[in-house]
């Protein structure tokens, strides 16, 4: 990664948008807009004149869950957060200690048959980890329904650089829908935040097309910047069939989100088109593997170290990321799920190099059959 930056402790996001001044909402946030090397500042309301008619928004509409529970391991006091449910009904947890500031940190020492009472009366039991290179992330089994534990008991996870717990309808994007089975997200997808019923409405109005996918994300805790683990993911017919059509109109397909790029690029063929697909992916997006589904993408702003980085370099180029997140600290923008966002939209032509020489390798998205 070629851009080096640093996050200051001001610039931290401690609140939701709406609740730093009187009368605002979701949407007021800033839109730092990358075109190329090319950058301009906005607000989060002008989106709908940044985007053509033609153009396809795609959305993830996993909804947040109230992930976090309070437990006890022996005497201690712990702080189960659930990422993944396995297809064997199994959970992937990661076990934290309470800080004293009604935040967590990590925790050593979780083991192998590791026991935990939970809020409710529920047990957990540590079983293995998630992986050999997930050494944060255990499956576990739990004596009860884990949605239900997690609708009576659970709350939102927040890290430190929040200032208080808020409920979970802070971290609810408008753009989510439930679940059958009460799956979800571990962590909000956190760049549909600021959209409102009022900004889909313009983009509809001005022709701007928006298709679902779906994406469970696990959790990616502040302290470490791990490759995302494998995750949940689906891509129906009609979004598939939209994003052909989009790109052969010769519009832009943007996703919002890099889950939705996940999604997006684990259901595309080495031919660049998106088929109806659904299960778990292990795809993690780099420059050197490329893109093939998405023209561009609307994120929030990542720490140095993200891996999510290198999605945002193989849409746009290195040099574009590097020239956008130059302009992050002197303008002022806001980090985390509470904070700013960036637009990054191509400046060359469909089928041409990318900027760095990034032109994406084709590939077949590696879907985990069998993951548990």
């Amino acid at each position: 990664m070629t851009v080096t930056f640093r996050v200051p402790e001001e610039l931290s996001a401690r609140v939701p948008a709406e609740r730093r001044a009187p009368g605002r909402d979701r949407d007021a946030v800033r839109l730092l807009v990358s075109r190329g090397t090319e950058v301009s500042h906005h607000a989060f309301a002008e989106l709908p004149l940044l985007l053509r008619a033609g153009d396809l928004l795609v959305v993830n509409t996993s909804p947040t869950l109230a992930a976090a529970v309070d437990g006890r391991a022996g005497d201690a006091r712990v702080v189960v957060h659930f990422s993944t449910r396995g297809d064997d009904g199994r959970w992937a947890v990661e076990l934290r200690d309470p800080d004293g500031r009604g935040t967590t940190r990590v925790r050593a020492g979780t083991r192998a048959g590791t026991g935990v009472r939970l809020a409710g009366g529920a047990r957990l039991r540590v079983e293995e980890p998630l992986s050999a290179g997930a050494p944060r992330l255990w499956w576990a089994r739990v004596s009860r329904h884990v949605p239900g534990l997690l609708r009576e008991h659970g709350r939102p996870i927040r890290y430190a650089y929040t200032e208080r717990d808020r409920p979970l309808s802070a971290y609810q994007t408008v753009l989510a829908l439930p679940s059958r089975d009460g799956s979800g997200s571990a962590e909000m997808p956190s760049a549909g935040r600021p959209f409102t019923a009022r900004t889909v409405t313009e983009l509809v109005s001005r022709g701007v097309q928006v298709a679902p996918v779906r994406l469970d994300t696990g959790v990616a805790s502040a302290e470490a910047h791990e490759p995302p683990y494998p995750e949940r993911f689906a891509v129906p017919e009609a979004t598939a069939r939209l994003a052909g059509a989009v790109r052969e109109g010769g519009g832009q397909v943007v996703a919002v989100g890099t889950t939705a790029v996940r999604a997006l690029e684990s259901a595309a063929g080495p031919d660049g088109v998106v088929r109806a697909r659904a299960g778990w992916t292990d795809l993690v997006v780099t420059p050197e593997w490329g893109v093939r589904a998405v023209d561009g993408l609307l994120s929030g702003l990542h720490e140095p170290g993200a891996s999510h980085l290198l999605m945002l370099e193989a849409v746009a180029g290195r040099e574009a990321v590097a020239r956008g997140y130059e302009e992050v600290p002197d303008g002022r923008y806001l980090w985390h799920e509470f904070g700013d966002v960036h637009l990054l939209l191509p400046s060359w032509p469909r089928g041409a190099d990318r900027p760095g020489g990034q032109s994406g390798t084709p590939h077949t998205a590696r879907c985990v059959s069998n993951t548990r």
